[in-house]
């Protein structure tokens, strides 16, 4: 039979195993969220908003998280963002956009010629290749 102390003993090794798997999953449970990157638009609302909430430890937090500032860069730029000076990050600036593509020089020449514009459709091909006009007239009428 097991006494009073034993089961002491037992408990209080219970509660230890227990505390220290607690510790494990909050531990694991906060490494496994990944960071949400938000577009430049939202991060620049976002981090205007804790702004003017009075938040600027916050928002110098979110500006460090999305564009790897210093301490010192960020919270300097936060200050100047409650004056009104806007932050020059390009995490703050939409990337370009890429152009439309456009059609193969064969497709844009039979339009221009099926509009009747030939001598337009004449320019463009020696424009974008070098030809002579000679050379240009043969490759439409080769089309």
């Amino acid at each position: 039979m097991i006494g009073f102390p034993e089961m002491v003993t037992l408990a209080v090794i219970a509660v230890i195993v227990g505390v220290i798997v607690m510790a494990i999953v909050r531990a694991s449970a906060r490494g496994s969220r990944p960071p949400v990157f938000l577009p430049p638009d939202a991060l620049d609302h976002q981090l205007r908003s804790l702004v003017a909430q009075g938040k600027p430890i916050y928002a110098i937090k979110l500006l460090r998280q999305h564009t790897g500032m210093g301490l010192k860069e960020a919270k300097d730029a936060v200050d100047g963002l409650a004056v009104g000076r806007p932050i020059n990050h390009p995490a703050l600036h939409s990337p370009p956009t890429a152009p439309a593509p456009q059609a193969d020089l064969a497709t844009r020449v039979r339009q221009l010629k099926e509009a009747g514009r030939g001598e337009q459709a004449v320019h463009l091909v020696r424009g974008e290749t070098g030809m002579t006009e000679e050379e240009a007239l043969r490759f439409l009428d080769a089309l």
